[in-house]
């Protein structure tokens, strides 16, 4: 009984209750926190670093590309999962608060920076990055084919089903979502643009929705045992999908992106036993919005003063920079957009980053 007790109390502190504070699980946001730094990371290799011409005569470039794209199964399922659990209670929530404090909210977001991203990457023409360059375009991404800034566009839509279904039995919503994950993984749908990322992911946030309490369960009984077994499946599967190409495989995409879940949620729970790396990720990813939605033209405008410099270098300078670049420039375009940030909440533009209209305080949901 003594170590039931125990077990039940280390169960709430690693979830991260404490009475009069909302429901925060420390692991979720250092989640959170590596999520955001590989979106930048991810950014910064596809759209200016393979874009840089390097003549060093090894590799490197062509390795930070693979290593990227093995992150791809766990990014955006991760960052979906984990908005999923922290959405359980905003959804229990009435209609017209739902509708205003996330609906609303994050359709405004993604409006307002689609057009100020339109606007800023018209600076940066040759910047490899989808882009409205018409008003048929822009209304395209507005509606139907969603920009880079489509996790806003997502997080909108699965709010809308999933109050909308809320009093369906879970399985019938998880099976044809997972479908619908597996049918565009597949390329059996049409995604132009970002539609694939929308109609993959919508099973990720519906889990971490739907199975918040096993989910907190799996992170608080973290071993080091099952970060080794979860390490090495996702291993494993992303070789075995490589060597087989299985990549378009019907159901193979989704099953490799479980398992990278399962990895990253184990390991977000173990960093914490390094609180000094653990306690950074997780105030990063407490405020992962201003760095979504301001570092891609951050990156555009380091990009446009940056290619033909580092191109021009001779095979010396390009040497000492090609293999750090990356998460060089990664760290930058961070504090760039975090500086911004500050900046413009310093001068009371909050509405860049808030729906305007009263404030509430409001659980993190």
């Amino acid at each position: 009984m003594t170590h039931d007790r125990f077990r039940h109390r280390r169960y709430r502190t690693l979830s991260g209750s404490t009475p009069g504070r909302p429901h925060r699980a420390e692991w979720a946001d250092a989640a959170k926190g590596v999520c955001i730094i590989l979106v930048v990371l991810w950014h910064v290799v596809v759209k200016d670093y393979l874009q840089i011409d390097w003549h060093i005569g090894v590799p490197v470039p062509g390795l930070w590309g693979t290593v990227g794209e093995q992150f791809l199964p766990l990014r955006m399922p991760l960052f979906f999962t984990i908005s999923g659990v922290f959405a359980t209670n905003a959804v229990q929530r009435p209609w017209r608060v739902v509708a205003r404090s996330r609906i609303g909210r994050f359709l405004y977001l993604y409006a307002l920076w689609l057009l100020i991203h339109t606007a800023v990457l018209a600076a940066a023409p040759d910047f490899p990055t989808d882009r409205a360059t018409s008003v048929l375009g822009l209304l395209e991404q507005l509606t139907i084919t969603p920009s880079n800034l489509w996790y806003l566009y997502a997080l909108a839509l699965y709010f809308t089903v999933a109050k909308a279904v809320r009093q369906a039995p879970h399985v019938l919503i998880l099976a044809p979502a997972a479908a619908l994950s597996a049918v565009a993984a597949a390329g059996l749908l049409d995604t132009p643009g970002n539609r694939a990322g929308l109609y993959q992911n919508l099973i990720f946030f519906l889990a971490g929705l739907y199975l918040r309490p096993r989910i907190e369960r799996w992170a608080a009984t973290a071993t080091g045992h099952r970060l080794a077994v979860t390490s090495g499946a996702y291993v494993l599967l992303l070789a075995a999908m490589a060597v087989v190409g299985a990549q378009r495989w019907f159901g193979v995409w989704p099953l490799v992106s479980v398992v990278a879940v399962a990895f990253g949620i184990t390991a977000a729970a173990r960093l914490g036993r390094w609180p000094a790396l653990s306690n950074r990720l997780a105030t990063l990813g407490r405020i992962t919005l201003p760095i979504y939605v301001i570092h891609m033209p951050v990156l555009a405008l380091l990009h446009r003063l940056l290619l033909g410099p580092i191109s021009g270098l001779d095979q010396v300078g390009q040497g000492l920079l090609v293999l750090g670049y990356p998460i060089l420039l990664t760290g930058l375009v961070i504090g760039v957009s975090l500086t911004v940030h500050r900046e413009l909440l310093a001068v009371h533009a909050r509405w860049l980053f808030a729906l305007p209209g009263p404030r509430r305080v409001e659980a993190a949901g």
